[in-house]
């Protein structure tokens, strides 16, 4: 039985993307051994899409109130890489996040695994 998904990320400035994760996103972490960090993520969904040209991943943070949540990420100096949007689903933003680049955020409106029926805009 899966008991989880791992997410591996790719960095440029690896130190520095943990660092983000670690000081500005403040998830829990242990260390793997050598300074590597496995980061505790909150419950997690998948959803799969047909692709328009190559199959890809694309990671996606969640978050309840996408406003608040940017807000409180700019106090602490993170920049967004591109602004919200309203995709209809949910409402969407990217961070600017370092040896990354984008990372998406957003507030869904979707039927979620983790609420009961799609939240109203």
């Amino acid at each position: 039985m899966i008991s989880g998904a791992h997410v591996t990320v790719f960095s440029s400035d690896a130190e520095a993307t943990r660092a983000f994760f670690r000081d500005v996103l403040e998830l829990e972490s242990v260390d793997a051994g050598g300074g590597w960090l496995i980061f505790a993520l909150p419950p997690a969904e998948l959803a799969v899409h047909p692709a328009e040209g190559p199959p890809r991943h694309d990671l996606f943070l969640m978050c309840d109130e996408v406003d608040a949540e940017i807000e409180r990420l700019r106090a602490k100096g993170v920049a967004l890489a591109r602004p919200v949007t309203d995709a209809g689903w949910g409402r969407v933003a990217y961070l600017d996040v370092p040896g990354i680049g984008e990372l998406g955020l957003y507030e869904p409106r979707h039927a979620s695994p983790r609420h009961a029926s799609p939240r109203q805009a």
